[in-house]
């Protein structure tokens, strides 16, 4: 069966409700992807998306408000024991070329163990000032 070449993951943001709460847990934040396959925790920060070695990763940013600002700082891979790895994608604008943080991609490396979830921090910049940066460690990738 064929397979997407790129799955999509939208990260939607409610960034007053966040900014307000401090935190992107309780209804801040909703991701959802397009795989082919069966993701888990859709429309939750606990998101699974389910892909294959060598298939690109495209997450995007979007907030509930579109007047509202709302980017992609970073993106970590947690390890097992919770410790932050860099992930090895890029920022990249609509067409593909390192620009802005609203959409960031990386290609799903071959040496992921299949089944195993891969959680990782997804770092968002809201506004500017001390408490404009907020993450979660609960969404995760995990190859078939």
């Amino acid at each position: 069966m064929a397979y997407k070449p790129q799955v999509n993951i939208i990260a939607v943001v409610d960034v007053v409700g966040a900014l307000s709460g401090g935190t992107l847990l309780n209804g801040n934040l909703v991701m959802v992807d397009n795989g082919d396959h069966d993701s888990t925790g859709q429309g939750t920060p606990h998101l699974c998306t389910v892909v294959r070695p060598g298939q690109v990763v495209q997450w995007s940013s979007l907030a509930v408000d579109l007047q509202t600002p709302v980017e992609i700082k970073s993106i970590t891979f947690l390890g097992p024991d919770g410790a932050a790895t860099p992930a090895t994608g890029h920022p990249v604008d609509g067409d593909g070329d390192k620009l802005d943080l609203a959409h960031w991609a990386g290609m799903v490396p071959p040496s992921l163990t299949p089944g195993t979830p891969y959680k990782y921090r997804l770092e968002l910049q809201m506004y500017e000032g001390a408490y404009s940066v907020l993450h979660v460690d609960s969404p995760a990738l995990m190859t078939v």
